[in-house]
């Protein structure tokens, strides 16, 4: 089943942090952007949250990209930036078929804030 076009009405970023050499070892630098795509954002509702026993609090989304060559090796390592808020990538499947569309699942820690003055 293809991805309809009028499905993917968000603009996302994709990040990636490049390894750097130190001189005693290879360690992660900052993240710094390496694509846009056009994505459909779904929340995960609270209910499937606690069913998966998460504990910490943070947003959790799902988003639907078209499969590409960057879209394809998307994983654990990346992050995304949809409408001024990042998200880590948390795991990623196949969506609608083979070579359609990438499903990311993705989290979001949510900034406590302090008392107001």
């Amino acid at each position: 089943m293809p991805i309809d076009s009028r499905e993917l009405d968000r603009r996302i970023e994709i990040l990636r942090a490049d390894t750097i050499d130190d001189g005693l070892s290879q360690v992660t630098g900052p993240f710094r952007p390496i694509g846009r795509r056009w994505a459909k954002k779904t929340d995960v509702s609270d209910g499937e949250q606690i069913r998966a026993a998460q504990v910490e609090q943070s947003l959790t989304a799902r988003f639907l990209v078209r499969h590409d060559s960057l879209t394809a090796q998307i994983d654990g390592t990346y992050r995304l930036t949809c409408e001024g808020t990042t998200y880590e990538v948390t795991g990623t499947k196949e969506a609608r078929g083979r070579r359609v569309g990438i499903e990311i699942t993705t989290a979001s820690l949510v900034e406590k804030k302090g008392p107001a003055a």
